[in-house]
């Protein structure tokens, strides 16, 4: 392509506006980085876990500090629907628990219940059908303050610590994050203790009835014998409950009590997340331990640490994250880098890199070790420190990006060894079905989907397919051979979970569009040729969803319990990286689905070389919990450009590596 300068034609580079995109994008990434190397961004959740910061300083009668309630209480107003209720993600409807627990942290904080905003939210919450009708973590947490009954929630006695292995009710059957929240809260349902409450806050206006509703299951796979099984034995448990023997249950509590110890994690938290911490200090508390006691004071210090104090929108206001990304931030962060190329990103990458090194974890055997005891260590966590439970999709991406990294940016063998050992502890780890889950291997107790606790449908960890996909592109990438009988497996799993439409369900990320990106990557990392179906069908979907302004979007309501599919939603900076990244891992760079693709991110970059996104695409709990990371749209974009400016500068259509 030409253009006339001064009556001579002059070649015109058509990549140079992405050239500039990217070096824009680059500089506003490394300018994120924090002074050794790492790169950790704001991880938002939906109103429940700022609304229940508060009910813990509550219940525990901690100083009043009105300075930080009042900006805790503004981003809780600020975040509250027009219809009165609190969603679970941005532009989501109404969810009645978050709402119950928003209007209660409001309340305590001060906010008079005939305000114009808790009116409204009142009014949310009886129209749902009343607090009566909360889920079972609600009702607890109802139940702790004396603002709900106990009987409302499902009996989980303190002794299934003491189960043996083999039973089919077993902590080891349940996953890691279930684990860490069910131990301390199973010593208080035993000792059912009051919250302090020093205002005296309660909230029997959210009540339609003094009776509970039945407990509504957002669970897959539920079956009618299963349940009506489980709510037999709830009412039995209801029934002995006063008979247990005092020995036992003292000796289930000690057991409970020196488990959370061996995981408490210091300053980050028992299993790293905010349910589980909170329930850590509310257990101490309960049992007696004064604040100043090591383990109470070490927890209770674990919370403030999620606190997001400074938020980068500039608001004057305060909420707490449900845990911290810095590992899955920094691999990700330098993958993107070393993808835009050049001595700067490649040198900050390298720093990356080299603060992830010494996180890996090799002298703990977590509790994944119950189903692989004869596995080495070798996985890193996704937050700064939760050696007990190192994840899979993180020692994948790390795995890979080091791969990336040695004898280009990172020279000599250092990188060598730390690879080497992620590599055998992921092989350890696959499961049965050919997969690969988040924490476990082998965590597919279905039938614990019926318990009444189980509610909110998150209690397993089975194989998924993004986790499998992120797996499988590691181990391609390392040279394993797609004909070997881990990848046969692997990739069948894969071919099995492929959707009639082509797509497949992202488990981790908001949803079609997040798995069928890493199933196609993990696809073209194995070898397979993008002419085959299993490929093709992917192409054609993609394109098929694609959003008339040439972006991808998709609501969260895509995991419903029907499955019915990808929910239309408007276009992301994060959701659009992902279909083009997975389109050009089909080999499409050409195609006019990645060239509309392309077009749109670069209308909606900045100035600053990022790009605004309020709208969550990262999956907690499918139909429960929500997550917007506030880094996805800082790196994946990027990533994909570069990858864009790349294959077209080198007139290659396959990727070399696996993501």
């Amino acid at each position: 392509m030409y253009q006339s300068e001064a009556g001579n034609p002059v070649p015109v580079d058509p990549l140079a506006a992405v050239e500039k995109a990217v070096d824009r994008a680059a500089v506003a990434l490394i300018a994120a980085q924090r002074d050794d190397g790492h790169w950790v961004f704001e991880l938002e959740a939906d109103a429940t876990i700022p609304a229940e910061y508060l009910l813990l300083r509550h219940y525990l009668g901690e100083p009043e500090d009105l300075a930080l309630e009042a900006k805790v209480g503004r981003y809780l107003r600020r975040i509250q629907n027009g219809d009165g209720g609190w969603p679970l993600f941005h532009g989501g409807a109404m969810d009645l628990s978050t709402t119950v627990k928003a209007y209660f942290a409001l309340k305590l904080i001060g906010d008079d219940g005939d305000a114009p905003h808790m009116a409204r939210a009142r009014a949310a919450v009886l129209a749902a059908g009343g607090a009566e009708a909360a889920n079972v973590f609600t009702r607890i947490q109802l139940a702790l303050y004396g603002a709900g009954p106990w009987a409302a929630a499902p009996e989980m006695p303190v002794e299934m610590i003491l189960l043996p292995r083999w039973f089919p009710i077993h902590l080891s059957k349940m996953s890691y994050w279930a684990r860490t929240v069910i131990v301390p809260l199973l010593v208080l349902m035993a000792l059912r203790p009051r919250a302090r409450n020093p205002r005296g806050t309660h909230v029997d206006e959210l009540y339609r009835s003094k009776e509970p509703a039945p407990i509504a299951s957002r669970a897959a796979g539920t079956g009618r014998l299963w349940t009506e099984g489980f709510l037999a034995l709830d009412k039995l448990l209801k029934g002995v409950r006063p008979f247990w023997p005092a020995g036992l249950r003292r000796r289930a509590i000690d057991r409970c009590v020196a488990w959370t110890r061996e995981r408490l994690n210091g300053e980050d938290g028992l299993g790293a997340i905010y349910p589980a911490m909170a329930n850590a200090v509310m257990m101490y508390d309960a049992l007696g331990y004064p604040p100043d006691h090591p383990d109470r004071a070490i927890a209770r210090a674990s919370v403030e640490k999620l606190l997001v104090l400074d938020p980068e929108d500039g608001t004057d206001e305060i909420y707490c994250q449900p845990c911290v990304s810095p590992v899955w931030d920094t691999a990700l962060a330098a993958h993107a880098l070393m993808e835009a190329g050049g001595e700067a990103a490649e040198a900050r990458a390298a720093k990356g890199l080299a603060w992830l090194k010494p996180l890996q974890v090799l002298d703990v055997k977590g509790d994944w070790a119950e189903q692989r005891p004869d596995v080495r260590p070798g996985g890193w966590a996704f937050q700064y420190r939760n050696d007990h439970y190192p994840d899979l999709d993180d020692t994948a991406v790390v795995a890979m990006a080091m791969d990336r990294a040695r004898g280009r940016i990172v020279p000599g063998d250092g990188q060598d060894q730390p690879i080497a050992r992620g590599r055998e502890w992921v092989e350890g780890m696959q499961s049965r079905n050919g997969g690969w889950g988040a924490f476990d291997a082998d965590n597919m107790a279905e039938y614990l989907n019926n318990i009444p606790f189980a509610d909110h449908g998150a209690l397993l960890d089975p194989p998924t397919v993004d986790v499998t996909a992120r797996c499988i592109s590691m181990l391609a990438q390392l040279g394993e051979p797609a004909e070997s009988p881990r990848m046969r497996a692997a990739l069948a799993y894969l071919a099995r979970e492929q959707e009639a439409d082509g797509s497949w369900f992202g488990r981790w990320g908001v949803n079609y569009v997040y798995g069928t990106w890493s199933a196609l990557c993990a696809l073209n990392a194995a070898g397979v040729d993008p002419q085959e179906p299993i490929v093709r069908r992917a192409v054609a979907w993609l394109e098929a969803i694609q959003n008339p302004d040439g972006g991808w979007g998709e609501d969260c309501d895509s995991y419903a319990l029907d499955r019915t599919g990808h929910r239309p939603a408007p276009s992301t900076a994060s959701q659009t990286a992902w279909a083009l990244i997975g389109l050009m891992a089909a080999g499409e760079v050409d195609g006019a689905a990645v060239q509309r693709g392309i077009g749109w991110l670069m209308r909606h970059q900045g100035t600053d070389g990022l790009w605004p996104q309020e709208h969550f695409t990262g999956g907690g709990f499918p139909r429960v919990f929500y997550l917007r990371y506030h880094g996805y749209p800082r790196y994946f974009p990027l990533w994909a450009m570069a990858r864009y400016r790349n294959l077209k500068r080198g007139n290659a259509r396959r990727v070399m590596v696996g993501m």
